[in-house]
C-alpha cells in the first residue's frame, strides 16, 4: 500500500520534471525522494520515471498512477477540513439516547441551543425506559451518548449531571397529602400503581423497597401518576416525570431518596460529543426536588403534578380498594 507521502512525492516529480526541484519543494533530501520513487516502482512492478541527462521524463504507468494519486490527496485534504470542520461544530453528527421523561426536562433546551449555534450538526434522538439497554444500545455502536439514570453497571466513562429527587404522588384529597414526607412501609397497605417490568424503573422500584425492607403490592395501572392523582391508588416516580397539572399531591419518601442523572460517552476523546456535553453540564439539572415546588399542598386539591410517558411507563392492571 502507497503512502500518502509518497504519492505527494510522485506527483511532485511529475509537476516539477526535476528530481532536484521536487526534492527542495518537498524538503527533502534527494537520496530520501529517490527511495520514496524506488518504493513506489517496487509496488506497482514498473518504473514512473525515466532519467534524463537533463531531468526527468514520467512514464506511461508514472502518468497514470499520478493523475490517480492527485485525487487521492485531495481527497485526503476534504478529509482533515472535514474532521476539523466537525471538531469545531460546523459538522457532523450525534446519536443520542435519553430516557423518555428526561427528554424534555434535561435535553430539549440544549438540542434547541444546539439547532441554532450548530445548524450543519445532524442530532439523532432515541428515547428508551431502561438506562440498562440504552447502555446495551451504546456498547453495540447504536449510539454516541446516552442520558438517563445511572444503569446497573459500567466501565464507560461517566459524567454526572445532577441528582433528582424520587417521590411519591397521590391524589390531592389522599392522607399522604397531609404528610410533609412519607415513610416507604406507608406504601405496603395502599393500592400501588407500578411498572412494567421492562421499564427500567420498575426494578429501581423493586431495589429500592428491598433495601428498606418493605414488601410493595403487585402492579397496578396502565398510566401511574394519572391513577394515582385522581384517587386509584398511590405511585412512586422520578421528579423528571412530573409535570404541573393540577389534582396531585407530591411528597417526598422518608428518609428522601435521590438517584444521578447521568451521561454516558461512547469516544470518550470526540471533540464534537464533549461539546455537547460540556453544554449539559453547564446548564445542569432544573428542579429535581420537591423543595423545588414550593410548600407542600394541603388535601384541598391545590396544584401539584403528574407523570409523563417515557422512563415511567408503567403497566398492569388497577387492582381494587380506595385509598
Amino acid at each position: 500500500m502507497l503512502s500518502m507521502r509518497a504519492l505527494e512525492c510522485l506527483v511532485t516529480i511529475v509537476e516539477q520534471g526535476s528530481l532536484t526541484q521536487a526534492a527542495a519543494v518537498l524538503h527533502l533530501s534527494q537520496p530520501a525522494l529517490s527511495h520514496q520513487i524506488a518504493a513506489i516502482e517496487r509496488d506497482l512492478g514498473t518504473p514512473v520515471i525515466e532519467r534524463l541527462p537533463r531531468g526527468i521524463r514520467p512514464t506511461a504507468a508514472g502518468l497514470a498512477a499520478a493523475a490517480e494519486a492527485r485525487i487521492a490527496l485531495a481527497a485526503a485534504d476534504r478529509a482533515v477540513i472535514a474532521g476539523k470542520r466537525v471538531a469545531a461544530g460546523a459538522g457532523g453528527r450525534i446519536r443520542i439516547a435519553c430516557a423518555e421523561t428526561m427528554t424534555t426536562w434535561v435535553l430539549v433546551p440544549v438540542l434547541r441551543d444546539w439547532r441554532r449555534r450548530f445548524p450543519d450538526v445532524e442530532l439523532d434522538l432515541k428515547e428508551y425506559t431502561s438506562a440498562d439497554r440504552m447502555l446495551e444500545v451504546l456498547l453495540a455502536g447504536g449510539t454516541d451518548i446516552s442520558i438517563g439514570p445511572r444503569p446497573t453497571r459500567t466501565d464507560e466513562h461517566v459524567e454526572v449531571l445532577g441528582r433528582e429527587e424520587i417521590v411519591v404522588v397521590a391524589s390531592a384529597e389522599h392522607r399522604f397529602a397531609g404528610l410533609d414526607a412519607v415513610p416507604l412501609a406507608e406504601l405496603a397497605a395502599e393500592p400501588l400503581v407500578h411498572y412494567n417490568p421492562d421499564n427500567g424503573f420498575a426494578l429501581w422500584v423493586d431495589q429500592l423497597a428491598a433495601r428498606r425492607g418493605v414488601v410493595l403490592p403487585l402492579p397496578a395501572s396502565r398510566t401511574a401518576a394519572q391513577l394515582a392523582a385522581a384517587g386509584m391508588g398511590v405511585t412512586i416516580a422520578p421528579f423528571s416525570a412530573l409535570s404541573p397539572v393540577p389534582g396531585a399531591a407530591i411528597r417526598s419518601l422518608d428518609p428522601p431518596e435521590l438517584r444521578d442523572v447521568v451521561v454516558i460517552v461512547a469516544a470518550p476523546h470526540d471533540d464534537l460529543l464533549w461539546r455537547f456535553v460540556a453544554d449539559l453540564k453547564r446548564r445542569g439539572l432544573p428542579d429535581s426536588r420537591t423543595q423545588d415546588l414550593g410548600p407542600p399542598a394541603v388535601p384541598s386539591g391545590s396544584a401539584c403534578a403528574t407523570v409523563m410517558s417515557g422512563d415511567a411507563d408503567p403497566v398492569a392492571a388497577y387492582r381494587g380498594g380506595t385509598p
